[in-house]
């Protein structure tokens, strides 16, 4: 009953957030802007999504290095398995399905597998963070339309961006060789908590800890880390494209901006990210780069529909190679679920 209730709130949310994404929006106008795209354009938009899971699915294997080696075309059928399950079933299931995936064909277990997948969420967030300040520290007079004082909060979010960026990989680098600081940390704030808070950051910081001891070289830290920009550069590159193929007027660095309030929309609890990804475009490229509200609503569609539904016909392709189906990965996210939360 709870599940269900979840799911009817969750569909609700991405109905609300479309229906705002259109309101008062001319249609007709839309259809006639997605019909003047440049199609070159959007097919290098294509070709940079798939870039963009060659790089992840490297990166991953720098972070598995520490417990055992893998090969990329497992690495990569993984990865893409886990992104097309984030698009098609909910409570991002990708994310318990990839280790599980990878550890059919690779002698790593999933548990630990799974830790290197939160340790990549913290290395996305630096990256996504430091590329957000470069763009509010250096396109000022770039955005002369824009609302000055909403453009003035963005620059105060870059310097404060690059403060925490700096302090987040500060503390990384110091954490690293030390689980037992982890966990000393993490039962203080438990103490604070309700039991059932408490249980959850108690099971986040042990992934953490394992997380850290698959990545115990700084060299290896180093080169996950560089792989990171590469890997938000080429999205970056995309959501640039599909903009410039609408005529939005926007500069690549630009885009850096957009795809931090993109992170944020994706943030958002729906299917595919639909209602949320598509908002928070909108909302970036009216408030700061001048497009009307036709051809953002245009352009976020085709650019929703460019980072999601490749590699969701791709997933689907490899699940079918490996003998899945919806119903089997949706009871594999559940068990891998239900084992995360045991191991708490």
């Amino acid at each position: 009953m709870r599940a269900c209730l979840r799911a009817i709130l969750v569909v609700a949310l991405a109905g609300a957030l479309l229906a705002w994404f259109v309101h008062g929006v001319d249609m007709a106008a839309v259809r006639a802007e997605l019909a003047r795209g440049r199609v070159d354009l959007l097919l290098l938009a294509v070709g940079m999504t798939l870039v963009t899971y060659a790089v992840r699915t490297l990166r991953w294997q720098y972070l598995l290095a520490g417990l055992g080696p893998t090969r990329f075309s497992h690495a990569f059928r993984a990865t893409v398995i886990g992104f097309a399950a984030n698009f098609l079933l909910p409570a991002r299931a990708g994310e318990f399905i990839r280790p599980y995936v990878l550890s059919r064909h690779e002698a790593i277990a999933a548990s630990s597998a799974f830790a290197t997948v939160v340790l990549e969420r913290v290395f996305d967030m630096a990256a996504v963070l430091v590329l957000f300040a470069g763009f509010a520290l250096t396109a000022g007079p770039a955005l002369g339309r824009s609302d000055p004082v909403l453009f003035r909060a963005v620059q105060a979010g870059g310097v404060t961006a690059a403060v925490a960026t700096l302090a987040l990989l500060l503390a990384f680098f110091l954490l690293a060789g030390r689980p037992g600081t982890v966990r000393r940390m993490s039962a203080a704030v438990e103490r604070r908590l309700p039991a059932r808070l408490a249980a959850a950051v108690e099971g986040l910081a042990e992934r953490f800890v394992l997380g850290l001891g698959a990545v115990r070289r700084p060299r290896q830290w180093l080169i996950v880390l560089a792989l990171s920009f590469p890997l938000w550069l080429s999205i970056a590159c995309g959501i640039w494209l599909v903009s410039r193929a609408y005529g939005v007027d926007m500069s690549y660095v630009g885009s850096f901006l957009v795809m931090t309030l993109l992170v944020v929309g994706v943030a958002v609890p729906t299917p595919g990210a639909i209602g949320g990804f598509h908002e928070f475009y909108r909302i970036a490229v009216t408030s700061f780069f001048g497009a009307s509200a036709e051809k953002a609503v245009g352009a976020g569609i085709v650019l929703h529909a460019i980072s999601f539904v490749p590699v969701t016909l791709l997933g689907i392709a490899f699940m079918v190679g490996e003998g899945l189906t919806l119903g089997s990965m949706r009871r594999l996210a559940g068990k891998a679920g239900a084992a995360e939360e045991e191991s708490r």
